[in-house]
């Protein structure tokens, strides 16, 4: 297959599968069905696009090629009919006229994809792993890692979500504004999550994946519309949380796609018309009773308005990590109030080697990351090599595991000069 042929099926795969699949869902109204059609056009799109070229509007192609497969298989079938009749029953496909998807884009399709897999009747794990799969396009072992559990078990959990939204009549709508709170905190944990993704890809070659960082914060927006005039602070917090990180994704890595340690970035490649739009967000999502989301905007609006690395305010970082353990207390919340602790007593290994002696983060790259940073700057190169080793054996995104494999070799390059000096 050309190269050019390649790279645009990985870059229509990576940046439209959530699109396409949220699309094909609310035309046929079953999760399987749309990402088997998916599957099914994108192998078609293998077969096909070396000979005719990459079309003008890929995805508008692979929308029309699945939905074209699923037709012709469900009148061989003999059950078009009863399944278009099902789908009107069941809220699902009651567009009348079908979208010009050259041109446009169905700006619900992906809102209406999130708040069918947060519906209140799906256990919260299995909201969240729905939409990572459906809406990121995440494979089932990446979900379960996420996750910490075993791949079967998830796989268990992502086909009874499925059967439940279909045997429920689950519709595939964006709730009415009275409904919205109780799916509230479910969509915006997904959200955030979808964000994280694009932060920080757990697969692949880029560090960052832009299209889902842009998505994830164009949903949070929806969101704030749809509960306006006065959206719930963790909404606003979300936002702004999201707003920040994107504003320093440009100097997070550099022309070759490594990864630079925040600390070492150019802080003048950081986008400060997105923290000039942040910050006023996140005094808004503080004045309103401060949630999880609106701390966390809090801290890194820390980092944001510090000029120099040296000039960041980590006792106040530390005070803020205090407050988002009381109020959502988590291994990964520990660990980063650890980190923000050494950075304003020095580095204290011994705080990240109680956490590693729960266990609960034992494959979690970023321990083990921290503790050999942490090892580093007090010169444990010989145990720093280590802990960076043991991270490199668990990452899974490319730009992250060069970064790893230089610090190995500083290490182990330290550890020799001093072995032979």
């Amino acid at each position: 297959m050309p190269k050019d042929v390649t790279s645009a099926l990985d870059a229509v795969y990576r940046s439209e599968w959530g699109r396409i699949v949220a699309a094909l869902i609310r035309l046929f109204g079953d999760f399987d069905a749309a990402e088997e059609a998916a599957q099914e056009a994108f192998a078609a799109a293998v077969d096909q696009w070396p000979t005719s070229g990459v079309p003008e509007f890929p995805r508008a192609w692979i929308i029309q090629t699945a939905r074209h497969k699923t037709i012709d298989r469900l009148r061989r079938q003999t059950r078009f009919q009863e399944k278009q009749e099902s789908y009107v029953v069941s809220g699902f496909g009651r567009t009348s006229e079908e979208p010009n998807y050259d041109t446009e884009e169905i700006p619900d399709d992906r809102l209406r994809l999130i708040f069918t897999c947060c519906h209140p009747a799906l256990a919260p794990e299995a909201q969240v792993a729905l939409t990572l799969r459906t809406l990121c396009g995440l494979d089932t072992d990446e979900i379960a890692r996420a996750f910490l559990v075993p791949g079967p078990t998830m796989a268990q959990r992502l086909v009874r979500a499925k059967r439940k939204i279909r045997d429920a009549g689950i519709p595939y709508i964006v709730p009415e504004t009275s409904d919205l709170p109780e799916r509230l905190d479910a969509v915006l944990t997904v959200i955030y999550l979808v964000f994280n993704e694009g932060y920080a890809a757990t697969r692949g070659e880029p560090l960052v994946r832009a299209d889902l960082c842009a998505e994830a914060i164009r949903l949070g927006r929806l969101v704030q519309t749809l509960m306006a005039p006065q959206p719930p602070s963790e909404v606003v917090g979300l936002v702004a949380l999201m707003l920040l990180h994107d504003s320093r994704r440009g100097a997070r890595s550099d022309d070759n796609g490594n990864l630079i340690a925040l600390e070492e970035q150019n802080r003048s490649r950081w986008n400060r018309r997105q923290i000039s739009e942040a910050l006023p967000l996140v005094e808004e999502a503080l004045r309103g009773g401060p949630g999880p989301f609106a701390v966390e905007a809090a801290i890194s609006a820390l980092h944001c308005e510090a000029a120099k690395a040296e000039d960041t305010d980590w006792p106040q970082i530390v005070r803020l990590y205090d407050v988002l353990e009381r109020l959502q207390p988590s291994p990964i919340v520990s660990l980063n109030r650890a980190v923000a602790v050494a950075m304003v007593e020095g580095p204290l290994p011994a705080l990240i080697d109680r956490l590693a002696a729960t266990g609960e983060l034992h494959s979690y790259h970023l321990l083990h990351a921290a503790r050999a940073d942490l090892l580093r700057r007090i010169g444990s190169s010989v145990e720093a090599a280590a802990s960076y080793e043991r991270a490199l054996a668990l990452v899974n995104n490319e730009s992250e595991r060069r970064f790893l494999e230089r610090r190995v070799r500083e290490m182990q390059a330290i550890v020799s000069r001093s072995s032979s000096g």
